[in-house]
């Protein structure tokens, strides 16, 4: 690999150095010093061992790709956090399971879609897992190939990661009109919150995109209806939302989602609340202090489609609501709820849009920042209050 690498970055015009020992410090002083004087680019590819020293570590490298406290005697948690729920793994094994053109892509994080060690090998050695390492762009693109040549191709990653890959999406993926499914993992105010992994933008991103389908399900319920549409239908590109966490509804949802429809939740007058995925509870909650304070039962809304309006429905709003407020747990700007003020800009309807402020929001708590940005019941309570 030496000899390969070396002749390619001379090709380049880069001077090229490999440490294959890159745990040995006084090698690698010894490589920093040789190079420190330059007066030219030079490439220095050093191996390393992830989880050196640590015997669990290297064994499991996937699974200490990150991670917090730990115990270093047997690498335990020192907290517990986050979620096992299996529903992205099991309708994805199902899949899989039930048919022979499924295939599944992965850019290097095939736990955050359930495949972990001891289950992933079986559909690798398939044929019907593929992961092509941290490389969005080529997992977006060989997706769009298989399902031009008639594959069941789904791929998923991390919210933040996709920004990588906007490029292959539009051009390769949407462009074409090819039927893969995109599963975005933990996009929104509660996923990743570190300014350089965070996923505000997610709707601003792909929801533009022309031929692309993209679904926000509030429940498993949904998730799971979404997910059989997504990879039965043969029309378009379809994109799925999925929370950092699933709530369960209880009811098997038969949604038809060949049709874009929104879905009104609670049925009422006056103000209506379009509240996108995780922020659908919110506004219920909203609504239930409102009848119980005011007296006022008001509307509440399950956008599920991020993609399109819903104009039969906003149409019908006009003619029992004279308030509109929307709500997403991502960047306000150019998300959903702009989209709905725009529809409305010439009619009496006054709408107000609630949003994550345009920034690098970084360490932040989920719910802390939701109120630093209105989102709070009281908050919304009182907007209502003072203008019914």
């Amino acid at each position: 690999m030496e000899i390969a690498q070396t002749i390619s970055l001379k090709r380049f015009g880069l001077e090229y150095h490999y440490l294959e020992d890159g745990h040995d410090l006084f090698k690698l002083v010894d490589l920093f010093n040789s190079v420190k004087d330059i007066d030219h680019p030079v490439v220095l590819h050093i191996h390393t061992i992830k989880g050196k020293g640590l015997a669990y570590a290297e064994k499991n490298r996937e699974a200490w790709h990150a991670g917090g406290p730990f115990h270093v005697e047997d690498g335990s948690p020192r907290f517990t956090s986050g979620s096992n729920d299996m529903t992205v793994f099991n309708s994805i094994k199902t899949l899989l399971d039930n048919n022979e053109k499924a295939i599944v892509l992965n850019a290097g994080t095939p736990m955050g879609l359930g495949f972990t060690q001891d289950v992933l090998q079986e559909y690798v050695d398939r044929g019907q897992f593929i992961d092509v390492g941290i490389a969005e762009e080529n997992m977006v693109a060989m997706s769009s190939g298989i399902a031009k040549n008639g594959g069941t191709a789904v791929f998923g990653t991390y919210a933040p990661f996709l920004q990588r890959t906007y490029d292959q999406l539009s051009h390769d993926l949407c462009l074409n009109d090819n039927p893969a499914v995109m599963l975005v993992l933990s996009p929104g105010v509660y996923g990743m919150n570190s300014n350089t992994h965070i996923a505000l933008c997610d709707i601003q991103m792909f929801a533009h995109i022309p031929n692309l389908i993209y679904l926000a399900p509030t429940t498993k319920e949904e998730y799971e209806q979404m997910f059989k549409y997504a990879t039965t239908q043969k029309d378009h590109p379809v994109g799925i939302r999925i929370p950092a966490s699933f709530v369960s509804s209880g009811i098997k949802d038969e949604t038809d989602y060949s049709v874009l429809k929104n879905k009104v939740e609670i049925q009422g007058e006056k103000f209506a609340i379009f509240a996108v995925g995780c922020m659908l509870g919110f506004a219920k909650k909203v609504a239930e202090k409102i009848k119980e304070e005011i007296g006022i039962q008001i509307t509440v809304i399950n956008p599920r489609f991020l993609t399109g309006l819903d104009i039969e429905l906003l149409e019908k709003l006009k003619k029992n609501h004279t308030h509109i407020l929307t709500l997403e747990d991502g960047e306000l700007v150019s998300g959903y709820g702009q989209n709905i003020a725009s529809y409305y800009g010439d009619s009496d309807i006054k709408v107000k849009n609630y949003g994550i402020s345009k920034a690098f929001h970084t360490d932040y708590d989920p719910n802390e920042l939701l109120v630093q940005n209105g989102m709070s019941v009281e908050n919304l309570f009182q907007y209502i209050q003072e203008n019914i």
